[in-house]
């Protein structure tokens, strides 16, 4: 009598080729829309200036990162190995930022510096990440994954992440203000719930950070990948 147990442990072939055409499609659009918005910012910061580069790359960079949702059900329904908690905090904290408090207060976010440096970090990163994985999947191994981006993968994160966090944690700290003068109540609990959305940062970037740091070990000793 054949073992059920373990013939149902793995996936038919059909279904892990699905799944990895799948999975290399997404990340391969992915890879392609996070590297627009980071050429429409690079583009636009010497032509208009930080300041006005919102009108050219905010809406594109607003649904770029929504798309992002799909990775928490991918993490969800076991398609990747990434963490669910993980992975689900930084998709929010992102979309945060990007959906409710860059539109609720423009005029102390969008001008700042912070909002063109906090593109570029996600960008960067996320062109990265992409990348890697659509490599990865498409030549069926990590193994065949170029040197160079391999390296960046595990290694950009040491300046992409604090200059990522950083730029968030003050577009959320310059809205504390202008939320105050919020009417209908709103301006009472609002400024609250942003100083709150800041302490929050601090254990959840650590959980960022050493996660990375923990999958980068594995990769040097080659034990394997995070995804």
């Amino acid at each position: 009598m054949a073992d059920s147990s373990r013939s149902t442990a793995r996936p038919p072939p059909q279904t892990s080729l699905l799944k990895a055409r799948y999975l290399t499609f997404y990340n391969f659009i992915s890879a392609v829309l996070w590297f627009t918005v980071l050429g429409r910012t690079t583009l636009l910061i010497p032509l208009v200036g930080y300041a006005n580069i919102h009108g050219g790359v905010g809406n594109f960079a607003r649904w770029t990162q929504t798309l992002a949702l799909m990775e928490i059900l991918h993490s969800a329904t076991g398609l990747v190995r990434a963490p669910l908690p993980t992975t689900a905090l930084q998709v929010a904290s992102r979309l945060l930022l990007i959906q409710l408090i860059v539109p609720t207060f423009p005029h102390t976010t969008t001008a700042s510096p912070a909002y063109a440096s906090m593109l570029v970090a996600w960008s960067s990163s996320e062109v990265v990440r992409y990348s890697y994985f659509a490599w990865a999947l498409g030549a069926g191994s990590p193994r065949f994954i170029p040197g160079l981006l391999a390296w960046l993968r595990y290694n950009l994160f040491f300046v992409l992440y604090p200059l990522g966090i950083g730029s968030e944690c003050w577009l959320v700290y310059r809205s504390i203000g202008p939320a105050g003068r919020l009417g209908a109540g709103w301006g009472t609990w609002v400024p609250v719930a942003l100083w709150a959305v800041l302490a929050v940062y601090v254990p959840g970037s650590y959980v960022l950070y050493t996660h990375m740091m923990t999958q980068r070990r594995k990769v040097m000793k080659g034990k394997g990948r995070d995804e």
